[in-house]
């Protein structure tokens, strides 16, 4: 008889540690990649550490973070000092100060609002005194010009408060609403008055009476500031000059007649569908803005003009592909005045107007006593003025500004005196500068730019007058730099192609070192052997060079997968950690099947200059298509994929292009997963459309070649279509249209998946693991991919 082992429970006790270790490396083992491992909760990779900023007096770092993997971040703190990090105590944060606010000349002092009550720090010692409590919210907080009083916004109101006698002043009185004016006598009213007057002296002696009695008052009154009707607008960007003499300020009117989206929500507590207020549609009536100066001494207000503005009439170069009526007049275009800075010293104020049709960008000179704008600098583009920087400006001296400009055809620094019209360019060459701060002394230049690698950012300085570009960083990368309250240390936040995003210290000197301070990935995200995508040039067909990221399986099963990614203007082949990072390791899974995968930063992506950014002015789908197109091409010369087992996706924008392609482009990508596309660009916003593609009642040629739904008819291979259906962004009406489409074409080689809780960027975890096994499902069955 065969006798059963019935260990011991000192033998089980044995051999337990042994089994749980086991069990530990193997749950910690990522390899084999699945839909559902890398589609989980995010949370499962290690949290990377966000927001990082320095403590006032520079021996400390605060940033957000999450090693623990609980439901959301904390507030955590390294010490320089003892290099130890730990969680900032409910009791520690809310005493430390707000992070934005005013300094002193001297950066001595700060002043800041928190939770809707202003502060006022010494910087030395970190004492602080509270200036207000009240339930109304104060803000926008700054120092007067000569730094005895704190001038701040309550509720539409500017005022002053002394910091030494507290004494509070307001500055301007904004009244709510429209205000009519009293209707006019009429001939005949006047008439009775002065005859009423004329007949009974009792009257006159009263009339007189309260005349004077009416003056008395009026003179004994303190003086009140003018009394301002909003006339219905918002009112922000009050600022008062650093010599107290003068107001600027902005009034932006909504249009009270453009028709909202609905957005329909199926899935919700209540068990009824609730609509989402939405956005409007391009070519919707836009805000207007009002420039305005208020003279405090003359108590009077008046608006700036724009009619002295270059070009301010000046029409679109593609107006003229349609009939034009020579008998009307030019007009002056409507304009949006963005940003309002005084110099140091109140003697002059610069603006910025970008015209409502994007076409135009200026900076003018506003002179406060005449209201009149002289232009400084006119940056004229005919598809759409854009690029980094171009509506950031800094006061360099009393009498020089720096700003942005993509006037050789990449974004530079320039200088522009102001009284004399000067003009410098402080950099230059085929790189951009992204963005750029000035040393509290203002004789140093920090800025953040690619001039490396278009997929590289490092972090430089240069003299305020120009010359050398002196590189601070190294690590190979995107290297996000901050500096210290006395900037001798740099806090960088950085991440590589394969490593998420952490915290780094270095000083500030060429080639010092960077030392991590955080880390903050997972053993099982470690575990797998991620891949490094290689960074490719794609000759178009045109000439040009398309970067682009390339994942090369060890063993290729001869099929190849597109991949667009979204925003339009946004860089993805680079040497950083991918916003896309799903897909990312999405494509590492494919690449273990053996499919070669191919991410181009195709025309209009960002990192490239004014020409590549606006290569699809005014035909979506047509030179980004091109771009994908050569790379397929590309493919089955440089990497012996078969021309017929190509399949293409991607969402948003990469949505719309893989729908273009798939229509358009027939039998170039087998199949094809369109996720959250635009289909019909006159149903997207306002603000990104009409840069590129104008106004659709105005240049109704650019959105028919533009919009997959007109060429619906064009699909022949295999189309999946995937959309949340609370998307406030991109509408799933969008897919629902092209759906119907697609049904009276008699269209059968498609299917449309819909996701009741989902909007443009999905959040639950499930949703991701359903859309992404469609999609390999796709990919599988139509490329042939054994």
């Amino acid at each position: 008889m065969r006798h059963l082992y019935k260990p011991t429970w000192r033998v089980i006790l044995a051999i337990f540690p042994l089994f749980l270790s086991r069990f530990y490396v193997q749950s910690q083992t990522l390899a084999p990649l699945t839909v559902e491992k890398i589609m989980r909760d995010p949370k499962w990779m290690g949290v990377a550490p966000s927001s990082p900023y320095w403590s006032e007096d520079g021996t400390k770092v605060y940033f957000s973070w999450n090693p623990d993997n609980v439901t959301s971040d904390s507030l955590y703190v390294y010490d320089l000092a003892t290099k130890q990090t730990r969680k900032v105590t409910p009791t520690e944060r809310l005493a430390l100060p707000g992070r934005s606010g005013d300094y002193n000349k001297a950066r001595t002092q700060k002043l800041f609002e928190k939770n809707g009550d202003l502060y006022w720090m010494e910087l030395k010692t970190g004492q602080t005194r509270r200036l207000t409590n009240t339930v109304e919210v104060e803000s926008n907080v700054k120092f007067s010009g000569d730094e005895s009083r704190a001038i701040f916004k309550r509720g539409l109101n500017l005022f002053s408060l002394h910091l030494i006698t507290s004494e509070l002043v307001q500055l301007t009185n904004f009244v709510a609403g429209s205000k009519k004016p009293e209707a006019a006598p009429s001939e005949q009213e006047k008439w009775l008055k002065n005859d009423q007057l004329a007949l009974f002296e009792i009257l006159k002696e009263r009339a007189d009476k309260k005349k004077e009695g009416d003056k008395i008052a009026k003179s004994n009154q303190p003086k009140r500031p003018k009394e301002i009707s909003t006339n219905d607008a918002n009112i922000d960007n009050v600022m008062l000059a650093p010599q107290g003499d003068f107001i600027i300020y902005r009034a932006v009117k909504a249009v009270g007649n453009a028709k909202n989206t609905i957005v329909p929500n199926y899935v919700t507590e209540s068990g009824f569908t609730e609509d989402i207020p939405a956005r409007t549609k391009v070519g919707s009536a836009q805000m207007s803005t009002q420039l305005f100066v208020y003279d405090i001494q003359k108590d009077t207000v008046r608006e700036a003009s724009v009619k002295d503005l270059t070009g301010i009439s000046d029409k679109p170069d593609y107006v003229k592909d349609y009939k034009a009526d020579t008998s009307k007049k030019a007009t002056t275009r409507k304009v949006q005045f963005t940003s309002m800075q005084w110099s140091e010293n109140g003697k002059y104020a610069v603006v910025i107007v970008r015209a409502q049709d994007n076409k135009d960008r200026w900076i003018a000179l506003l002179d406060p006593t005449t209201v009149k704008l002289k232009v400084l600098d006119r940056l004229r583009d005919e598809a759409w003025v854009g690029g980094p920087g171009s509506y950031w400006l800094d006061w360099l001296d009393e009498e020089t500004i720096i700003f942005h400009s993509e006037a050789t055809g990449y974004s530079h620094l320039y200088t522009i005196n102001v009284r004399t019209g000067e003009r410098k360019a402080l950099t230059s060459g085929k790189f951009e500068v992204q963005q750029a701060e000035l040393s509290k002394d203002k004789k140093t230049i920090y800025f953040t730019s690619n001039e490396v690698h278009p997929g590289e950012q490092h972090f430089y300085k240069m003299a305020a007058t120009g010359g050398d570009r002196i590189r601070l960083t190294t690590m190979v990368g995107a290297n996000d730099a901050a500096l210290s309250p006395d900037e001798s240390k740099l806090l960088i936040r950085y991440s590589s192609a394969t490593k998420p995003w952490e915290l780094y210290l270095q000083d500030n000197q060429p080639n010092a070192t960077a030392q991590a301070f955080t880390s903050s990935l997972s053993s099982e995200f470690k575990s797998y052997p991620w891949r490094e995508p290689q960074i490719v040039k794609v000759k178009a067909a045109d000439g040009a060079e398309i970067y682009a990221r390339l994942y090369v399986p060890k063993k290729k099963n001869g099929a190849a997968v597109v991949f667009v990614h979204g925003a339009g203007y946004l860089q993805n082949a680079h040497k950083w950690w991918s916003q896309y990072f799903r897909e990312y390791m999405f494509h590492n899974l494919l690449a273990d099947q053996g499919y070669t995968v191919l991410d181009m930063d195709y025309r209009a992506s960002a990192g490239y200059g004014r020409d590549w950014r606006t290569g699809i002015y005014r035909f979506m789908g047509g030179k980004d298509l091109d771009d994908n197109v050569d790379g397929a091409k590309y493919l089955v010369e440089k990497h012996g994929i078969n021309p017929k087992r190509i399949g293409i996706y991607g969402g948003s924008y990469g949505g719309f292009i893989t729908l273009m392609a798939l229509f358009t482009k027939p039998g170039v990508f087998a199949a094809g997963a369109a996720l959250r596309p635009v289909t019909d660009w006159a149903a997207y916003n306002h603000g990104y459309t009409s840069n590129i593609l104008n106004e659709p009642q105005t240049d109704s040629l650019a959105y028919r070649r533009s919009s997959p739904i007109y060429h619906a008819a064009g699909l022949r291979d295999h189309l999946l279509i995937c959309h949340g259906m609370v998307d406030v962004n991109v509408h799933i009406q969008d897919s629902y249209r092209l759906v119907q489409r697609l049904i009276e074409l008699k269209k059968e080689n498609w299917e449309m998946a819909s996701y009741p809780m989902e909007d443009h960027g999905f959040v639950e975890a499930t949703s991701w693991m359903d859309e992404y096994k469609r999609i390999l499902k796709l990919f599988k069955e139509k490329l042939n991919a054994k």
